[in-house]
């Protein structure tokens, strides 16, 4: 594989998943890992990502105030659109983070009236501009890759609430593997959300079904609903369909 044939995969998968390995990025392309550093710091120099230690992030999820770069924001706002539908004055519901829910948070209705209890910073400063919805932020230390709280004391506060219902930014999504990501304080945080709240919506574009992430989050019968921008009756929803998930 040429180099730019490397680097363009490189940036779609950043662009998918926010996250990449550089040791998973080794093994699907077959070249080695110096291979792999040396490509992502050439895009980290041509500023088209963030390199850290062991992969690279996403420029778009990097959280700015004024981040206007959203990756397939067209979709985002679709998925955003129908999980909105989903809401009703009064509600208590959980947000985790991700670009998508914070898509959603920027066209919600200014009329509606819910509590929202995020994780996310970047979901909670939006939310301050809604002027009648509340925000309940549930901070800690701060995972600087996906800017959301975690640890412990996070766990243990979202197990005291009963949220009507969460909205789940999901990394990679599949009907054999369940919903998988990378972090596992990340996922243990996630797995809280699921637990407490009484239904589960999976928020993911199209790019990101029928992939896989190294660590579960959960088996895909703990999820409720999945929405895409995809119309319901794709057929790459189908299996899904069929394994008992509402899509949207």
């Amino acid at each position: 594989m040429l180099k730019k044939e490397r680097q363009a995969y490189i940036l779609q998968q950043i662009n998918i998943h926010n996250k990449v390995l550089s040791s998973d990025l080794s093994v699907q392309m077959n070249v080695s890992e110096d291979t792999i550093r040396r490509d992502l710091q050439e895009l980290d120099e041509q500023g088209k990502i963030t390199k850290v230690h062991g992969g690279a992030l996403s420029k778009a999820f990097h959280f700015t105030l004024q981040n206007n770069i959203v990756y397939q924001q067209t979709e985002k706002r679709i998925i955003a659109q129908k999980a909105i539908s989903l809401l009703r004055d009064g509600m208590f519901v959980l947000l985790s983070g991700g670009t998508t829910i914070v898509e959603m948070v920027k066209i919600l209705p200014k009329e509606l009236n819910v509590t929202f209890i995020t994780v996310s910073l970047p979901v909670a400063l939006e939310l301050l501009n809604h002027p009648n919805c509340q925000v309940i932020f549930l901070g800690n230390l701060l995972s600087k890759n996906a800017q959301i709280a975690i640890g412990a004391e996070v766990v243990s506060r979202l197990s005291q609430i009963t949220a009507d219902i969460c909205f789940l930014g999901t990394n990679s999504i599949d009907v054999e593997k369940g919903i998988t990501d990378l972090e596992w304080e990340v996922i243990e945080v996630k797995r809280a959300m699921i637990n407490n709240a009484l239904r589960t919506v999976s928020l993911a574009i199209s790019e990101k079904v029928n992939t896989t992430q190294r660590l579960q989050v959960c088996h895909l019968d703990a999820i409720d609903t999945l929405i895409t921008e995809l119309d319901p009756a794709d057929p790459r929803l189908s299996r899904y369909k069929e394994a008992g998930l509402k899509i949207l």
